[in-house]
Order: structure tokens, then sequence, then C-alpha cells
């Protein structure tokens, strides 16, 4: 069975950073793509960052290109999410989800990932 498990949220003031992680195990990671996703209250849950694991192509939200980087570790079946310059609207929760298959480009659609973490609280105060 897959686990992804998050870490790394908390509480920053706004133009500082953080750095979540996602660690996956439970199955072999040499191809399918990882997605970061998050969700604020009352709004719907959206794609922020995305990796393939074979080829590292990366994809990003419009609204954290330039301020998030996304990368990956294979050795450590590891994905990290860098989020610099954090502004108040990048408060919510962050979830990490996996999607098995072959990818070109990564995907965004939330339904597109089968594996999902807990999620970890990201607030930015002002």
């Amino acid at each position: 069975q897959v686990q992804l498990v998050e870490s790394g949220g908390g509480l920053v003031q706004a133009g500082d950073s953080l750095r979540l992680s996602c660690a996956a195990s439970g199955r072999s990671f040499s191809s399918g793509a990882m997605g970061w996703f998050r969700q604020a209250p009352g709004k719907e849950r959206e794609f922020v960052a995305g990796i393939t694991w074979n080829g590292g192509t990366t994809r990003y939200a419009d609204s954290v290109k330039g301020r998030f980087t996304i990368s990956r570790d294979n050795a450590k079946n590891t994905v990290y999410l860098q989020m610099n310059s954090l502004k108040p609207e990048d408060t919510a929760v962050y979830y990490c989800a996996g999607a098995s298959g072959m990818y070109v480009l990564v995907p965004s659609r939330v339904t597109t990932y089968n594996y999902w973490g807990q999620g970890t609280q990201v607030t930015v105060s002002s």
C-alpha cells in the first residue's frame, strides 16, 4: 500500500520561506508523477506544482511561478516543495499526491492523482 507522508508546514510571516517534504513508500517510484496541491478554507483543492519521477519535468501554477520550486530525490523516494516569498494568500493545507502511469507532462487535475497524503498546514501571516 502506498503511503505519502508530508512534513514541514508551519506558521511564518509574509516574505519567509518554508520547505515541505513528502516521503513516499510502498511501491517503486521510477515512473509516474508527484504533485503538490493546496486547499484553503471554503475553496476547492488546487494544483500548485508537480514533477515526473523519471524525467524530472516540472509544472507550476501561475500563482507560484518564480517563488516555489519542486524537486525530487529518487534515492529517498522524497519530493520537496521549496516555498519562498510566501504571501498570506498561500495559506492553506498542502497535500502531496502521487499519480501512477507514464507522463511526459505533469498532470494538474486532482482526479488524475490516486495517492494522497494527510496534508500539512501552512499559515502565512501579514
